[in-house]
């Protein structure tokens, strides 16, 4: 069901882009467990098996991709859709998928992507939405989940630390509670791991953001 304007506004952005990050579900599936692997080798990390494991998994996750890759992504498409600029935003789109630090879940953040991309459809008053879904209709572009999130922060006029924020710590929520089912551990541990990764996320958000202002 496509949410309203009205609901979109009053909702916390984990609760209208969809409240999985494209790996989280995979922490959490038997069936994704090769995947899984593959992203922490890429990560250098153990397997995610236990509370430990799962600890040094988002540690680096955070360290290697949320803070240098997804973080800004979103706040630079964020920033071309302020401004309108559909062909920097696609050529964004382009440069991702030249990143090799994504290239793991690549197919995932797309689906991701272009699903809530759908959502937008209807918004035909929205030039850039009705481009950017063209292109991706036509293969032009990708789809990346962090560049519809930018967008739709834009799009409904909702704060980009508090949109950054909110992506952070919904993401690391998302991580924890798929992972931790069949684990001997505590709403109390996991509230005090969310609490731990976080903790960098305003000095992380500042530098981003201080860097946008200087650009």
């Amino acid at each position: 069901m496509l949410l309203t304007e009205k609901q979109l506004l009053q909702a916390e952005p984990h609760e209208w882009l969809g409240d999985w990050h494209p790996l989280a579900e995979q922490l959490g599936s038997a069936e994704g467990l090769l995947t899984l692997a593959s992203v922490s080798e890429s990560l250098r990390v153990p397997t995610v098996t236990d509370f430990d494991s799962l600890r040094q998994f988002l540690q680096q996750y955070h360290c290697q991709i949320l803070v240098p890759h997804e973080l800004p992504a979103i706040q630079r498409a964020f920033d071309h859709s302020c401004r309108n600029e559909v062909r920097e935003l696609i050529q964004l789109d382009k440069e991702l998928q030249n990143e090799t630090a994504l290239h793991f879940f690549s197919e995932a953040s797309a689906r991701v992507g272009r699903t809530q991309l759908q959502k937008l459809r209807p918004l035909r008053d929205q030039r850039i939405v009705q481009r950017y879904l063209t292109a991706v209709e036509t293969n032009e572009a990708r789809g990346w989940h962090t560049l519809v999130y930018g967008l739709t922060l834009t799009i409904y006029s909702l704060p980009l630390r508090q949109g950054l924020l909110g992506y952070a710590r919904q993401t690391t929520h998302s991580f924890i509670h798929s992972a931790v089912r069949g684990m001997s551990v505590t709403e109390k541990d996991c509230r005090a791991l969310l609490e731990q990764l976080c903790a960098p996320l305003p000095a992380a958000l500042e530098s981003l953001l201080i860097k946008r202002t200087a650009a």
